[in-house]
């Protein structure tokens, strides 16, 4: 198993019973504990985090969906990447809902389903310059707590464990080569629709991985606290069993 665990993941405290751990979870998020799952572009955090939820009867918040349809948004209205009075008012006026639908989360804007529009290759190519501003995370980040603070939920980005909920009962940071993750980047554009290189797709990734580490709002990163877990050459089956059982440990 391909994870670096902690002596807190190990559950070697003296509160590490898991009997005791849901008492203290419950008691302070009534629907459970909150499990962030973070990581970079392709290593299969949307698809580990339904999986995860769904074991655990847990909601999920995909917030890279979110910044995705903040970009849409901006690209529908030619609002540019960058603060001013027009990203203000687009961001005031922002009508965002996620739903739950029967393969994944449906995301609306204005009540309009935007979920296969926020994976066109125009919105890959500007997500990261929108999500990189201050106050588009500032607003999603206020948002995203809003949505989960109650708890029984798997949230799933760039910065969960580290400035969304760093609190959270449970980090994951989920990670695989780069190679292995335009494969799977170039599946899901293939099943899209939206053919790609895997030159491209390696590239593309690279440069994101790049930018959302940089970024001085926010930046991609492992928290301290965090569990690391290559997925490399795991199976999905083998990966959600390894999150659930950290998440059992900790109360859910």
């Amino acid at each position: 198993m391909a994870a670096d665990e902690t002596g807190a993941a190990r559950g070697d405290r003296p509160d590490a019973d898991p009997r005791v751990r849901r008492a203290a979870a419950l008691a302070r998020r009534p629907r459970g504990i909150v499990v962030a799952i973070d990581g970079p572009a392709g290593a299969g955090k949307s698809t580990t985090a339904r999986a995860v939820a769904a074991r655990l009867g847990y909601a999920v918040l995909d917030t890279g969906a979110m910044y995705r349809a903040v970009t849409v948004a901006a690209l529908r209205a030619n609002v540019p990447p960058r603060e001013g009075p027009a990203l203000d008012a687009l961001l005031a006026g922002l009508e965002l809902a996620l739903e739950p639908g029967p393969s994944g989360t449906i995301v609306r804007l204005g009540g309009a389903d935007v979920t296969d529009a926020i994976r066109a290759p125009d919105v890959t190519a500007a997500v990261s310059a929108v999500s990189a501003l201050a106050s588009v995370r500032r607003a999603m980040v206020e948002l995203q707590r809003k949505l989960g603070e109650a708890g029984g939920v798997v949230v799933e980005g760039r910065d969960i464990g580290t400035v969304v909920f760093p609190d959270a009962e449970l980090k994951i940071f989920l990670d695989a080569e780069l190679d292995e993750r335009a494969r799977r980047r170039g599946r899901d554009l293939e099943t899209a629709g939206h053919g790609a290189s895997a030159d491209e797709i390696a590239r593309d990734l690279a440069r994101r991985d790049a930018t959302d580490s940089s970024r001085a709002v926010s930046p991609l990163a492992r928290a301290a606290d965090a569990v690391w877990v290559d997925t490399t050459s795991l199976s999905l089956d083998l990966q959600v069993d390894e999150i659930l059982r950290l998440a059992r440990e900790r109360g859910a």
